[in-house]
């Protein structure tokens, strides 16, 4: 095509680029001001929001506590990335990289940062000893299947739900592109979920909850808006699975917290107690 883009020898940055997220995009990292973190009361200090990287914490979170380890209660803080919170200077201190979930483990003597939501949930679950098997074998089955959620959600997210929900114009070679890896990626999980109950065998585990927040929403219709160009109903297995999920009473606390769009009864902007979810619904009811 003789209107195609050529690019330079050399790359710069002339002007933001990017589409609906472009103030979130800069080809350079650190913090850009001064900005205090919150601190509540309880152990662990989460500074996150509602995307699937962050479900994916609050999710564990409340099945930690489900499962009765009372020592995983937590605060959990908004950090709104359209206003750049995550460029912040206490945020770029617990996560250089500027990206949610970033995590303080203040349970021991010694606070510990943790970034990256797949850390964060091996962290956890080695920290309580829940939702990752004790047999090596099927530990490693999760693990796998843990990394294989962190390798190919890029794709997912940064690849086909930019070029097909935000990049500022659409084009069809990178959307056809990614819509392709992309359902491969679902014909992956469909022929792994056609012979277990759950993605890494017959227990619920990390696997499940890191996958089940970018490719469980995509699957229900709530993640671009794809569901009916991805044809999602085909991946008949990955539906069960995520319906499955969608019903545990965690889960559905989990997606609700540092959510700070959509149906105001989907919202819970902070976590401090579980009582906040209770108070959160009354207040609905009343409005």
């Amino acid at each position: 095509m003789s209107d195609s883009y050529q690019p330079p020898k050399v790359w710069k940055w002339e002007s933001e680029s990017g589409g609906k997220f472009a103030s979130t995009n800069r080809p350079i990292a650190g913090s850009t001001h001064d900005k205090e973190l919150p601190v509540g009361e309880h152990p662990f200090q989460l500074y996150s929001m509602a995307t699937p990287n962050g479900v994916k914490v609050t999710i564990m979170f409340e099945e930690l506590l489900a499962l009765g380890h009372g020592g995983a209660e937590y605060d959990a803080w908004p950090i709104r990335i359209g206003d750049g919170d995550q460029f912040g200077s206490d945020f770029v201190a617990i996560n250089p990289n500027s990206k949610i979930p970033a995590l303080m483990d203040r349970s021991g003597g010694t606070p510990i940062r943790v970034f990256e939501s797949g850390s964060i949930l091996l962290h956890l679950a080695e920290k309580f000893g829940a939702l990752i098997p004790k047999d090596p074998a099927k530990r490693v089955e999760v693990m796998n299947w843990l990394f294989w959620q962190m390798g190919s959600a890029p794709y997912l997210g940064g690849g086909f739900g930019h070029f097909y929900a935000y990049a500022p114009e659409k084009l069809e070679y990178p959307i056809n592109r990614f819509a392709m890896e992309t359902k491969r990626q679902l014909d992956v999980l469909d022929r792994q979920l056609a012979d277990n109950a759950y993605i890494a065998g017959d227990e619920y585990s990390i696997a499940d909850i890191a996958i089940y927040a970018w490719y469980g929403a995509l699957v229900e219709g709530k993640l671009y808006d794809a569901a009916e160009f991805l044809s999602v109903q085909d991946y008949t297995h990955v539906q069960r699975w995520a319906r499955s999920i969608a019903q545990r009473p965690a889960v559905k606390r989990g997606r609700m917290v540092n959510r700070f769009w959509g149906e105001p009864e989907e919202q819970l902007i902070e976590r401090h107690a579980a009582s906040d979810f209770e108070t959160n619904t009354e207040d609905k009811r009343t409005d």
